[in-house]
């Protein structure tokens, strides 16, 4: 009988990361008068070589419909800074910040 599809950690990871992540770019968005009602965030989480060992490597995809690119990095950037997750992890680990 094969076994039953699993949740591995990264993926764990990625559902807190995602979820903390957007409750910051949330709050931030209402104070800055922005709508976030639509707005999204998708945590891609994977191991990578990091020197000699391994380490996590994470990319953050943010979206926020109806406002434009530079506006939706800025207050990417600034959820950045108020999440948790980026605070607790800044300097051990690469995150990319996507805006498409």
């Amino acid at each position: 009988m094969p076994a039953a599809p699993a949740t591995n950690p990264e993926q764990l990871f990625a559902a807190g990361y995602a979820a903390c992540f957007h409750s910051a770019l949330r709050g931030l968005a209402r104070q800055a008068g922005v709508d976030p009602v639509d707005s999204t965030v998708t945590a891609q989480v994977g191991v990578g070589p990091d020197g000699d060992m391994y380490g996590l490597v994470v990319t953050l995809v943010i979206s926020i419909p109806g406002l434009d690119q530079a506006r939706t990095r800025e207050l990417a950037e600034a959820a950045h800074q108020r999440c948790p997750y980026s605070r607790a992890t800044r300097g051990n680990i690469s995150v990319e910040l996507r805006v498409p």
